[in-house]
């Protein structure tokens, strides 16, 4: 059987020459600011990816794992409204002028009826739909060429502690989903900052940066998950049906048959009943096989290591705008043991990425692309250091909110850089 999986973020446990990139001139144009925390207006936990955008434009944001958000608005939308959606809440929609900084927005769960289930009961099997939806792309999604703005960060962590944290604006040049070609990414600005002294004696890298998780976009890239020959290595299954905005979305469970011992995934695929649309994917590689779901990751290592992942977690949510869906945002989440020969505890490393679009257009030409600032799939973020101490480092691009954690990392790395930068000029 040939085995194809989805691209991962590729563990580089060597030090690896990397390219260093220019950095833009900042946006400018006046702005007003919008943050907050959107929470679950019955128990007030906190709701995280959630969806924000402007109405009528394609400026959006999500929320991160605190709940939380930050949304840069041009003044010229200031008479617009906000639109907030999450899966099994009712969408919100709240004007721009009245809102400000430190906002709490309670969100309405919206309880799917039974009735309502009954009436729009998928007339496929849960394999039929799944395959449906996919061969569904050039209807129901975006399909001409497209520019997207997205943010992208990728944290890496030893245990609990930040150890190396990147973040980047690119430009998307987004293919159209009928087309086979791949998309292509470009940098416009970066910034990133290690602490190696928190790695022993290893140098963690993650290959692939952005391409990482432009790849889970299943609707565009089925072929790392569900190609042909590997569909009927998995088992569906209905579950309860959940809604967006009152929409019916159906979900389907999926899991590699019991008698195959490859790694593959497992998860669930939220569709919309109306447009037979992917609207988001939440699925995980089975890593019970050590040395072959490591072989899908670690590109280096040292001959007395070993590194094998013990958790691999996706997620991937798509947009409607225009009749038609696209790319939203994706989150990866990696663990990692590492064993060295002759050493009796092991050490635990946790690698995350992440990459929300926070604004696109159609282009009315083709667009030229420069070769310069184009990523490639195998490109590992510049070892750049500044830009975190300047609060303006991203001028007007939208960024998804850096955590209470994520901002204490950035402090002390930059203070433990700082101490190391001394002692070299005293030496």
């Amino acid at each position: 059987m040939k085995k194809i999986a989805l691209k991962p973020l590729k563990l580089c446990v060597l030090l690896l020459m990397c390219t260093s990139f220019a950095i833009s001139a900042q946006d400018t144009q006046a702005i007003k600011e919008i943050s907050g925390k959107i929470l679950d207006g019955e128990n007030k936990q906190e709701l995280i990816f959630t969806d924000i955008v402007v109405d009528g434009t394609n400026i959006s944001t999500v929320t991160n794992s605190d709940g939380e958000f930050l949304l840069k608005i041009p003044y010229k939308y200031l008479g617009e409204k906000l639109v907030i959606t999450h899966l099994g809440y009712e969408r919100k929609l709240l004007n721009i002028v009245d809102l400000g900084e430190n906002e709490k927005i309670y969100l309405t769960p919206s309880f799917t009826e039974l009735t309502t289930v009954n009436i729009a009961a998928p007339q496929y099997d849960a394999r039929t739909l799944v395959v449906k939806t996919l061969a569904n792309k050039s209807s129901a999604y975006n399909d001409k060429n497209a520019l997207m703005t997205a943010f992208y960060r990728e944290t890496i962590k030893k245990r609990r502690r930040n150890a190396s944290l990147s973040e980047a604006v690119v430009k998307i040049h987004k293919q159209p989903y009928s087309s086979l070609r791949n998309d292509h990414i470009e940098l416009i600005k970066s910034r990133k900052n290690t602490d190696y002294t928190r790695l022993d004696t290893l140098a963690l890298k993650l290959q692939g940066g952005p391409f990482s998780n432009i790849y889970t976009d299943l609707v565009k890239y089925p072929e790392y998950i569900f190609n042909e020959e590997d569909i009927d290595l998995y088992n569906f299954n209905y579950e309860a049906s959940t809604n967006i905005n009152k929409n019916l979305v159906y979900v389907v469970n999926f899991k590699q048959k019991p008698r195959v011992k490859d790694p593959m995934y497992y998860g669930k695929l939220y569709i919309d009943a109306n447009t037979l649309a992917l609207t988001s994917a939440e699925y995980s590689l089975n890593v019970k096989n050590k040395e072959l779901s490591s072989r899908m990751f670690v590109r280096k290592k040292p001959r007395k290591v070993d590194v094998y992942p013990t958790q691999a977690t996706y997620k991937v949510k798509y947009r409607t705008q225009n009749g038609k869906w696209h790319y939203a945002y994706s989150n990866i989440g990696l663990t990692f043991k590492v064993n060295w020969e002759g050493k009796l505890f092991n050490s635990i490393y946790n690698l995350n990425s992440e990459m929300a679009i926070t604004d696109w257009e159609i282009p009315e030409s083709k667009l030229a692309k420069s070769r310069e600032k184009m990523l490639r799939p195998t490109t590992i973020l510049t070892e750049q250091t500044s830009g975190f101490s300047d609060p303006e480092f991203w001028g007007a691009y939208n960024i998804i909110e850096p955590e209470k954690s994520i901002e204490n990392a950035i402090k002390k790395i930059k203070k433990q850089l700082d101490k190391q930068n001394a002692k070299k000029e005293e030496s």
